[in-house]
């Protein structure tokens, strides 16, 4: 009998092995899946990896355990549609004129969206073969030739802009299906659309780009939620991303489709200060969306790649939102587009400890104006302004932080080191030199309105 149960257990194992092989054959032949999971106005410290102390967030703390949580992750944008466009196309807004000083994002009078010539991410993974999904909000043009249907995109489901702007249509592919949304249900049904594209999509390499609704203002939650957190119903706000955050890897856990797939986390820009319990927190940084300032600009970044990325790290390297195009593509066995300037850098490296990360500079914008450059640890603010849009001052010379000493920006020690300011001049010099004129998408409206 003894010898019949050992028999049928080392078959047992040879099975188990032999389809834990095929998976691993499987995926090594075929390119890894993409997530993109990007938050609206969340904060720096909004979560509880990032130190808030009392939004729980158990899915994005098991993310980050699980895979690599950054400390220096930037957004190219401080406001919703620049960052989205950086995102989208691995360049800095001011190339593709996503960005504006006034009015600074798209609304729905806007005439302008994403421009044809420009590459998006879901267009580069497309021609690799990748099925191809957008869900929540897209805030790169509202009118037909701007859809994400019409820039990569298989399929789309969201609103097109911020929640607070009227009307609110939800959208299936170019349709829309609902108006005014009910915003109470979005973030469960944005969270059922992306695991029924995954599920639908399990034996192919796809793509999802999942950018959430919230915790943008006007703040929603469902029923579940609602009034369950100790941070009020901006934590209730939270606390509901974090649970579809956790729906979404346990669908891949669930499906083998883990350990080929790459899931990054982040945020479009940093708090909404001014809506006060309604806005979240950038933690010890300075300031929030609106600004240039760390707080305006830092976000939360976590990747998870189960077997691929090392679980438990923290890294300090700079990385930023523009590097997840070319980290993206290079992966899929891609090209990256050779015909025009590409601001990412590919965080592979980084990733997955192969060497020192590729970034090395930051520019901050804020609309058309370049407002400071960071190169390693040193931050020169040529131009500030608070998230209020007040207290605008220009410094000549700029203002210098040593952010590793001093990530919150105190204590400017410009005089101390006259060498670093006049290197990062020369930064912003050579720089401004690779900036060409380009129509201004954000001003132009459409006739009538």
């Amino acid at each position: 009998m003894r010898t019949v149960q050992r028999s049928l257990w080392s078959t047992a194992v040879l099975q188990v092995a032999f389809f834990a092989f095929s998976g691993a054959v499987v995926a090594a032949d075929r390119p890894p899946n993409f997530v993109i999971i990007f938050a609206d106005d969340l904060g720096y410290g909004d979560l509880g990896c990032y130190g808030h102390p009392t939004i729980r967030t158990p899915n994005l703390d098991r993310m980050a355990a699980e895979g690599m949580r950054f400390t220096q992750f930037y957004s190219a944008g401080e406001v919703c549609t620049p960052s989205r466009a950086a995102l989208m196309t691995g360049r800095l807004p001011i190339r593709s004129g996503m960005c504006s000083d006034n009015p600074r994002v798209l609304f729905p009078s806007s005439a302008g969206g994403i421009p044809d010539g420009e590459v998006t991410l879901g267009e580069a993974l497309k021609a690799r073969g990748y099925a191809t999904m957008c869900v929540g909000k897209w805030h790169l043009g509202h009118l037909p030739q701007y859809l994400p249907t019409k820039h990569g995109f298989d399929g789309y489901f969201g609103i097109p802009y911020s929640n607070d702007m009227k009307p609110t249509p939800l959208m299936r592919n170019e349709q829309t299906v609902e108006e005014p949304a009910v915003q109470e249900t979005l973030t469960p049904r944005y969270t059922e659309e992306a695991v029924r594209f995954i599920k639908a999509n399990r034996d192919k390499p796809f793509f999802l780009y999942f950018a959430h609704t919230f915790p943008h203002v006007p703040l929603h939650a469902s029923a579940r939620y609602k009034g369950t957190s100790p941070r009020g119903l901006y934590g209730d706000v939270v606390e509901e991303l974090d649970w579809s955050v956790g729906h979404v890897l346990q669908t891949l856990r669930e499906l083998g489709l883990a350990q080929n797939t790459l899931v990054f986390f982040t945020s479009d820009n940093g708090p909404w200060l001014t809506q006060r319990q309604n806005g979240g927190s950038a933690g010890l940084l300075r300031d929030g969306k609106g600004s240039t300032w760390e707080g305006g600009m830092r976000e939360p970044g976590i990747a998870w790649w189960p077997g691929r990325i090392k679980a438990g790290q923290v890294t300090t390297a700079l990385a930023g939102t523009m590097d997840l195009f070319p980290t993206f593509v290079r992966l899929a066995g891609g090209e990256i587009p050779k015909d025009r300037v590409l601001d990412g850098v590919d965080m592979g490296p980084v990733l997955f400890g192969t060497g020192p990360g590729n970034r090395n500079i930051h520019f901050y914008y804020r609309g058309q104006r370049l407002m400071a450059v960071r190169k390693g640890p040193w931050k020169a603010h040529l131009i500030t302004q608070d998230g209020y849009g007040k207290n605008i001052e220009t410094h000549d010379p700029p203002l210098l932080f040593q952010l590793e000493q001093d990530p919150s920006e105190r204590f400017d020690v410009a005089k101390e080191h006259p060498d670093v300011v006049a290197d990062l001049l020369a930064e912003i010099e050579r720089h401004k030199a690779t900036v060409q004129p380009v129509k201004c998408q954000l001003t132009d409206r459409v006739p009538g309105e």
